[in-house]
């Protein structure tokens, strides 16, 4: 049995590439060999996707987008590394998506129903996980992560292994050089980013209750409004999170955290 596909007679794809039913791939697009492309997956004009790459179903990528080429990264030496992604994804024009390295994950790796605007770039051992919102031309350095529900504003810049927890949203041109924890809005004003309170609107429009809100606000001003050390919002972040499960991604996130989190002083 034969699979439906929608392959324009310009596009180039290399024979022992796999692609499942109902894919659609436009004029002038190339397809490399060891790429991978789940069914109901549509491929814009003049789309490059290369290397070892696996996309899952029903993802819409546009023109111009560059997917799985090498690592920016000059300690690349040509290993096989991969780039994962997976369904419902959204990539618009000129994106472009790099895979793993050997020193990282090995594997760069995009979860399920992210909105990726056009020009934005992420890096190689990214894990951009689900429900996520990237703006025109953020742009992710090398081995950052990003937890589920952020919305990051356009032209926001993240260095590289910083981690951004679940629900958080930055203003446009925010400059990330460490953490950033769950639910916070981080800003920038001329440098590096500080935090301005919790995405309030945001989790009210994901069903968050009134009362989860409050104990995350509190959760906040553990962290950031008492003039408490880490260790000492840790202590009361867990007396918080025995009767609120939503505190216990802030004390989650902070033993997760490397490069240490973005503090009021900017």
């Amino acid at each position: 049995m034969e699979f439906e596909q929608d392959i324009h007679p310009t596009a180039i794809v290399h024979p022992q590439a796999k692609l499942d039913e109902n894919v659609k791939i436009g004029p002038y697009s190339l397809i490399g060999k060891s790429v991978e492309i789940g069914s109901g997956t549509e491929v814009g004009s003049h789309v490059n996707i290369t290397g070892h790459t696996r996309i899952g179903k029903s993802n819409k990528i546009f023109h111009y987008s560059s997917i799985g080429e090498q690592p920016q990264d000059m300690k690349y030496k040509g290993q096989e590394t991969f780039l994962e992604i997976g369904d419902r994804n959204t990539i618009r024009e000129f994106c472009t998506i790099n895979t793993g390295t050997v020193e990282g994950n090995n594997k760069t790796a995009i979860g399920n129903d992210n909105w990726i605007m056009a020009y934005v770039h992420i890096a190689h051992d990214c894990i951009v996980k689900n429900n996520i919102v990237l703006a025109n031309s953020v742009t992710l350095a090398g081995h950052v992560e990003i937890d589920d529900f952020v919305v990051l504003g356009g032209l926001t810049a993240i260095h590289q292994f910083c981690k951004i927890g679940a629900h958080v949203i930055t203003m446009g041109g925010t400059l990330l050089s460490q953490d950033v924890p769950p639910y916070v809005r981080a800003v920038s004003r001329g440098g590096n980013a500080f935090p301005n309170g919790i995405n309030s609107e945001g989790l009210k429009r994901r069903g968050f209750s009134v009362e989860a809100i409050l104990d995350i606000k509190k959760g906040y001003r553990s962290i950031y409004m008492k003039e408490n050390s880490i260790e000492q919002a840790k202590i009361e972040l867990e007396e918080l999170k025995k009767s609120s499960k939503e505190v216990g991604l802030y004390l989650d996130f902070i033993e997760r955290s490397k490069r240490g989190l973005i503090r009021l002083s900017g």
